[in-house]
């Protein structure tokens, strides 16, 4: 195999790859035998058809998608690693000769990493992020832990009222007549939520239990079925339950219910501190992406759109993977969305950018201050990555490559690097 580099335009470049007639030879053979017996020939059981035979009624090209698949993607590693430029995107390929007795010449164009020129990178100006907790903020806390603490209790001698949980059988009826998806029993519906049809809820007010009653309203222009949208309909409504919530009372009981501490005072006081410490996280990291955001303005780097295309599928592939976990595949996160994989990918193209970005810069300050990364340091990372894979440290060790370690190195020299820029920024 050769390989012959073509620097182009924008920090792409072009490999022009050729492959010896041998491995061609071989890879048609393999061809032949992975396809052989889908192939009939009168006068021949299947599978045992001549390869020459074959080649000789459908034409030689009859294997040569798969032995262009078979030989590509270690044709194209071994010239990766040969030209030894930093590629960072996957190849666009194109076939220049696949022809039996030939060598076969395919070309793949790569982009490879951007040079950055930084400029000011330390000591950048960022905007200063004030940090308080209010009580009101605190009270909303207490209040969220008071409302999950609260109990559900049946009432039966009075009327709905505004905040009630009801237990309702209805039926829908348009023009005299019921139409479909307005009837259910037995549904749980809190009056003043809004989850209903406008005017719906407030006419509930003042029903008794078991009382039918009929409300009328009028669907609303933008409803989702159209034969329905603007139009007026009739609901019978039955209430058969009326629930309140009952609240604990904020006192020190509460406080010893709900946490580790004796009194309401104190219990305030620790969601004040744990408030705090969320809001100081994130302002850190509003910090970074501010300070980033400066670093990438002052450098220069041309990035080339194929790298852009790369990064932004992997991080289109790490989404699939999130919400799979979640029990939701692409699809029908798509049906949800209104998306279509284009807009999608089109819309993850920002972030993706902004990802090169900012990797970018921090290598090159990495760089620039000559990042060493301690053995103690390394070995703490190491540590908390096999805590995380709930592994033995020494099986971890085990499991990783010179190319893994090299990454470890890489990402906590950037994260350095990240951390000199931050605390050398000025608040202003």
């Amino acid at each position: 195999m050769s390989v012959q580099v073509e620097n182009l335009e924008k920090n792409m470049a072009k490999l022009t790859i050729e492959v010896d007639v041998s491995t061609v030879e071989k890879a048609l053979e393999s061809a032949y035998k992975k396809n052989k017996k889908k192939i009939n020939v009168p006068g021949f059981r299947k599978g045992k058809v001549p390869r020459a035979m074959i080649e000789k009624m459908y034409g030689p090209a009859i294997f040569y998608e798969d032995a262009v698949n078979e030989m590509i993607p270690p044709a194209y590693a071994e010239a990766a690693e040969e030209c030894e430029l930093d590629i960072v995107s996957q190849p666009s390929i194109d076939i220049v000769q696949i022809e039996k007795g030939k060598p076969f010449i395919f070309t793949a164009e790569v982009a490879v990493k951007p040079e950055v020129t930084l400029g000011e990178y330390k000591g950048v100006e960022i905007e200063k992020i004030n940090v308080e907790v209010t009580d009101e903020e605190v009270e909303a806390e207490v209040n969220k832990e008071r409302e999950s603490n609260a109990r559900t209790i049946s009432v039966d001698d009075r009327a709905v009222e505004n905040g009630d949980i009801t237990i309702i059988d209805f039926e829908g009826f348009k023009d005299g007549q019921p139409f479909e998806g307005g009837k259910a029993e037995n549904y749980t519906l809190t009056i003043g939520s809004g989850a209903f049809i406008p005017g719906f809820e407030e006419q509930l007010v003042g029903a008794n239990i078991g009382e039918e009653v009929t409300i009328s309203v009028t669907f609303p222009e933008e409803y989702q079925e159209k034969s329905l949208a603007g139009q007026p309909a009739e609901f019978k409504v039955t209430v058969k339950e009326i629930k309140v919530k009952e609240y604990p009372e904020l006192d020190d009981d509460f406080a010893q219910d709900v946490s580790e501490f004796d009194t309401l005072a104190e219990y305030k006081e620790d969601v004040r501190k744990t408030l705090m410490e969320q809001k100081e996280k994130e302002a850190d990291s509003k910090r970074e992406e501010a300070v980033l955001d400066k670093v990438i303005e002052n450098a220069q780097m041309d990035i080339p759109d194929l790298m852009v295309e790369t990064q932004t599928r992997q991080l289109a592939e790490d989404f699939a993977r999130r919400i799979s976990q979640q029990g939701l595949s692409v699809e029908q996160y798509f049906q949800f969305t209104g998306l279509t994989p284009e807009t999608f990918l089109e819309q993850m193209k920002p972030q993706a950018l902004r990802r090169i970005q900012s990797r970018l810069v921090l290598e090159k300050a990495a760089e620039v201050e000559n990042i060493q990364i301690s053995e103690e340091k390394f070995n703490e990372e190491l540590e908390n990555m096999a805590k995380a894979y709930q592994t033995d440290i020494d099986k971890f060790k085990e499991m990783m490559g010179e190319e893994e370690e090299k990454q470890i190195r890489d990402d906590l020299a950037v994260m350095e690097a990240l951390k000199l820029m931050k605390e050398s920024a000025k608040e202003v």
